[in-house]
């Protein structure tokens, strides 16, 4: 029970910062430029420290596009799943009762030695 309030009270603190940072308003271009221009000079030390290449941050009508992209994707892969449902839920009982059937036709393990024995004809 304590986990869960620890894990719930880390995601409520993680949302409220999120919309106190205007991420969920009409301005979260304007939040990722804000970010981006606060890591901008982290990254350039960060490029004189590593000799890798570090590819510069997308633009935000780049990641505007990719965002609205994934959320359309999830958006229609979710639907398609719901309107799946009725389907996977015969398949997913279909397989269950074949199990339980399969579980009572199987026959009965013998149990112990006296059972693996061959009965001598009279």
């Amino acid at each position: 029970m304590f986990r869960f309030a620890i894990k719930t009270g880390i995601a409520g603190g993680a949302i409220y910062y999120s919309k106190e940072e205007g991420i969920w308003n009409e301005d979260t271009e304007k939040v990722y430029e804000r970010y981006a221009a606060a890591l901008h000079p982290h990254v350039q030390s960060l490029k004189q420290q590593i000799p890798l290449d570090i590819p510069a941050l997308p633009s935000s009508g780049e990641m505007c596009f990719v965002t609205k992209h994934y959320y359309n994707e999830g958006v229609k892969n979710t639907i398609h799943f719901i309107h799946r449902l009725p389907c996977y839920a015969g398949q997913w009982a279909k397989k269950g009762s074949d199990a339980i059937k399969k579980a009572l036709d199987a026959p009965a393990a013998p149990a112990g030695p006296a059972a693996v024995e061959p009965q001598a004809k009279k």
